[in-house]
C-alpha cells in the first residue's frame, strides 16, 4: 500500500546536563527528492481568517491569534519539514512507515500532510507539550495523507515528529490517527525514518491499547509496545549511527550548536546526503533554545549542509528575512540563493569559497554566543536584519566570484 522504504531525514535534541549553559540542542537534516527547492519563510502572526487553506484541505483556522514562524519548507506546499516559533518551539517530521494502512490509516487519502501538521504546530503551540497537543487533535479530526512530493503521487506517508522548547523534548509517532508521544526530559533523543517508542508512552490517543488488539496487532498480554504493533521498516542503521553521533558529541557535557553542525554534516552515515543523491538533503536547520538568554535558529536555505553556510535568525520585534531565500510560486521555483549555490558546485574554486563560508559561520556562531552569554543583554532591535545580511554577503560571494 505504501510507496517503497524510507529514504532519508533525520532529527535529533540535545538536553542538559549535556550541553553548554543548559540549553537545548535542536537539529534537522531535510532529504527530499532531487531538485524539490527548499525555501525559508517567516510568517507574522495575528488574528487570522475563520478557514485556512492548508496543502490538500482546508480546516477550521485556531480562534486565538496565532504565533510568528520562521520555516524551512518545500517551496510547492502550504506546510513545513520544520521550523521555530516566537514562543521558542522548535519541531522537525520525518517519513514513517507502518502497517495501518486501511480506512483513517490509507496515506493515500488527500488529508493533512505530516509537513502541514509541523506548521500549525508551531503556529498554535506556545510550548512543546501544547505543540504536541496540537498537532494530535489535529491528527484526530483531520487525519493524515496525500502525496508528499509534487511531481509522484506514490511517495506517501505516516509521520514521526521531535518537538522542543527550552524545558523539554516530545517524541511523537503516528500510524494514521493512532499515536503515542515519549516525553524527553534530559540527554538526548533521535529520529529517522522508523518508529522508535517501545513501552515508554507518557500521552497516547484514546483507547490506543484496545484498537491494537481489535487489529490484531496485540494480544493484551504483557508490557504494551508501540513500534512492535505498528512498524512495518524503518532505517535502523542510519537511527544507530544518529545516536552514537550524539552520544559521542556529548560526552564531555558541553555539546553545542557546533557539535549539531557536525554531526548534520556526517556524510559516512548517510545523514548527509549531497546534491547528486537521488534523495538529497535540501535545508537543515539548528537550534539553540533557551529560557535564561535569547533563542537561536540557523538556517541553509540550501542543499548539502557540509557544503552550506547555516545563518542566523533571531524572533527580534522587526526581525526580517531575505526575499533571495523564498521561492517563485511557479516552477522550479528556484530562489536566488539556492540558484547561487548550486552554481557554486560548479566553479574550480568551490573549495575555497566553502572555505570562506566556514569561516563566516564560525565568526557568526562565536558572536552570537558573546551576546547570548552577556549578563545584560544589548537590544534585540539590532538584530532584526541578521539573517537578512548573511545572505546577501552569501550571496554576493557566490556571485562575485
Amino acid at each position: 500500500m505504501f510507496s517503497s522504504s524510507p529514504k532519508s531525514c533525520d532529527t535529533f535534541v540535545v538536553l542538559p546536563p549535556f550541553t553548554n549553559n543548559n540549553a537545548v540542542i535542536f537539529g534537522k537534516n531535510s532529504d527530499r527528492p532531487q531538485h524539490e527547492v527548499q525555501e525559508v519563510v517567516l510568517v507574522k502572526g495575528g488574528v487570522r481568517n475563520e478557514k485556512l487553506k492548508c496543502t490538500y484541505i482546508t480546516i477550521e483556522e485556531s480562534s486565538s491569534p496565532v504565533y510568528s514562524v520562521i520555516l524551512s519548507k518545500p517551496a510547492w506546499m502550504w506546510g513545513a519539514e520544520m521550523g521555530a516559533n516566537e514562543k521558542n518551539v522548535v519541531i522537525g517530521n520525518e517519513a514513517v512507515w507502518t502497517n495501518n494502512n486501511e480506512g483513517e490509516g490509507d496515506a493515500r487519502q488527500r488529508r493533512l500532510l505530516g509537513m502541514d501538521l509541523v506548521r500549525l504546530g508551531l503556529e498554535r503551540g506556545n510550548s512543546a507539550e501544547a505543540a504536541l497537543d496540537v498537532i494530535t487533535s489535529l491528527l484526530q479530526k483531520y487525519g493524515q495523507g496525500g502525496p508528499c512530493s509534487e511531481h509522484d503521487d506514490s511517495h506517501f506517508y505516516h509521520n514521526s515528529f521531535l518537538i522542543a522548547d527550552p524545558k523539554e523534548a516530545w517524541v511523537l509517532e503516528t500510524s494514521g490517527k493512532l499515536w503515542a508521544a515519549e516525553k524527553i526530559a534530559s540527554g538526548y533523543r533521535n529520529i529517522s525514518n522508523g518508529l522508535t517508542i517501545t513501552t515508554k508512552i507518557d500521552k497516547h490517543s484514546d483507547n490506543l491499547m484496545e484498537k491494537a488488539k481489535m487489529m490484531g496487532l496485540w494480544s493484551g498480554q504483557g508490557e504494551f509496545n508501540f513500534t512492535k504493533c505498528f512498524s512495518s521498516g524503518g532505517d535502523e542503521l542510519r537511527q544507530q549511527e544518529g545516536e552514537r553521533l550524539l552520544k559521542e558529541g556529548s560526552a564531555s557535557s558541553s555539546f553545542g550548536v557546533k557539535n549539531m553542525l557536525d554531526v548534520l554534516r556526517h556524510k559516512d552515515s548517510r545523514i548527509c546526503r549531497g546534491c547528486d543523491d537521488t534523495f538529497p538533503t535540501q535545508g537543515s536547520q539548528v537550534s539553540l533554545l533557551s529560557n535564561k538568554s535569547t533563542s537561536v535558529h540557523w538556517f541553509t536555505g540550501t542543499p548539502d549542509p557540509s557544503v552550506s553556510f547555516f545563518k542566523p535568525f533571531i524572533f527580534s520585534a522587526k526581525a526580517e528575512i531575505s526575499p533571495y531565500i523564498v521561492s517563485p510560486d511557479e516552477p522550479p521555483r528556484e530562489h536566488r540563493l539556492y540558484k547561487a549555490h548550486l552554481d557554486l558546485m560548479t566553479k574550480k574554486d568551490g573549495d575555497k569559497i566553502i572555505e570562506k563560508l566556514r569561516q563566516m559561520e564560525t565568526d557568526r556562531i562565536a558572536e552570537i554566543e558573546e551576546f547570548i552569554n552577556k549578563p545584560e543583554q544589548d537590544s534585540l532591535h539590532d538584530l532584526d536584519n541578521l539573517l537578512r545580511d548573511c545572505v546577501q554577503t552569501e550571496v554576493d560571494l557566490y556571485e562575485k566570484c
